[in-house]
């Protein structure tokens, strides 16, 4: 009879397990764009080098272009999380591609300093609309029964993005730009058809803010921020100065071996959050700050002794306490926060994981042009030790809800 409900058999007669198997695929596809631009987000880092010899600009100038990023991505997160939130995720998404594939063409081309400061500049402000948007769209389409799922796949998208980059860029030099306008076309396609609805819910409270989560929750973010902070701040300074680093150790200005460095750095992140994700959520971020710490000591260990498989070994580590870090964070938001304020949660964990993730390797970048790279990577390497300890017993004393899977 119309308005009747079917009965649960009949339902599964229906394909519920192949209607579960579609939505799970869609939770796969929808990461894509989250992928697609974070290898945008780190391609240039191995190019850096060639641009330094090719334009010519300092350290301190190097460490500037790479906070421009830095810049473009916070402002976006005071306004991407909202707006997305309140409209819809496509509409904030598909600008974002497309200022994106901007910032390739502008990279391709590039000659000036000041054309990588622009390039970065829309390549941030892309990377904050997907770190809010695009990933609360992955959290979407998997709906209720699969959040644990949504935040591993998300988190997973974004740290082997951000790795794949760098080694395409390694190999492929600035043809690097050319592929990349086409993953993203793709993910164009993508966020075109995924199956994620309008908000329905009316707007409250300014548009452009500093983001934040629902009363209740301000204990799980700082959680996660305290321990996703430090980490991608470590991996922002190798990313960052990385290069300089294996230019000094190697005598090599190869393009190859920044871009292999930062693509095992990432890819240890993804394998280390696959590793950890059904432990319970606390045990992912004391690992992540733990991580983090000896990581920090490696690097100050690696400069000092002119060691390649210490700073190797530095990079594996920061790649691992930020995937943990970010994990734990994204996971814990998924558990607490309404999918009506998900995103603007998703852009309140990334400032706070950005804004140290800027400020820290330009102050390192520019102590190294003043007292040498050697001072400022063990200056930067103790303070970030310190604030991950920091992160550590802020976990211990966080609420009771973080211990569950």
């Amino acid at each position: 009879m119309p308005g009747e409900r079917e009965a649960p058999e009949e339902r599964g007669e229906r394909g519920e397990g192949e209607e579960g198997a579609a939505a799970t695929r869609w939770v796969w596809t929808a990461a894509w764009p989250v992928t697609a631009v974070f290898v945008l987000s780190n391609a240039a880092t191995p190019l850096y080098v060639r641009w330094q010899r090719e334009i010519g600009f300092s350290k301190g100038t190097l460490t500037v272009i790479f906070a421009c990023y830095i810049v473009g991505l916070l402002g976006s997160l005071l306004v991407s999380g909202v707006v997305s939130d309140r409209v819809g995720r496509k509409p904030v998404l598909l600008p974002a591609l497309g200022l994106a594939m901007a910032a390739c063409a502008i990279f391709a081309s590039a000659s000036a300093v000041a054309a990588l400061i622009v390039a970065r500049l829309f390549s941030g402000i892309a990377v904050g609309a997907v770190v809010s948007a695009g990933m609360a769209a992955v959290t979407d389409v998997a709906g209720p029964g699969r959040r644990r799922l949504a935040a591993l796949l998300a988190s997973c998208a974004m740290v082997f993005g951000a790795g794949l980059g760098p080694l395409l860029a390694g190999v492929l030099g600035k043809g690097v730009f050319v592929l990349e306008a086409v993953l993203l076309a793709a993910a164009v396609l993508v966020v075109a058809r995924m199956p994620v609805r309008r908000p329905v819910a009316p707007a409250k409270g300014a548009w452009v803010r500093i983001p934040g989560v629902p009363r209740g929750s301000g204990g799980q973010l700082l959680m996660g921020i305290a321990v996703f902070a430090p980490g991608i701040t470590a991996t922002s300074f190798v990313l960052s100065l990385g290069p300089s680093l294996l230019t000094g150790l190697l005598d090599t200005t190869s393009p190859v071996a920044a871009g292999a460095m930062a693509f095992v750095m990432f890819l240890t992140a993804t394998g280390a959050q696959f590793a950890v994700q059904r432990l319970d959520r606390r045990t992912i971020l004391l690992a992540g700050a733990v991580s983090t710490t000896i990581g920090m000591g490696a690097l100050i260990a690696a400069v000092r002794a002119s060691s390649v498989p210490l700073l190797v070994a530095a990079a594996l580590l920061a790649g691992a306490g930020q995937g943990m870090g970010q994990l734990g964070g994204l996971s814990l938001l998924n558990s607490s926060v309404p999918a009506s304020r998900l995103a603007e949660a998703n852009a309140a964990l990334n400032v706070g994981g950005y804004v140290p993730a800027g400020v820290l390797p330009v102050t390192a970048g520019y102590l190294s042009d003043a007292a040498g790279l050697t001072t400022g990577a063990t200056v930067f390497g103790a303070v970030l030790m310190a604030l991950a300890l920091v992160g550590g017993l802020v976990v211990l004393a966080g609420p009771p809800s973080a211990r569950r899977k």
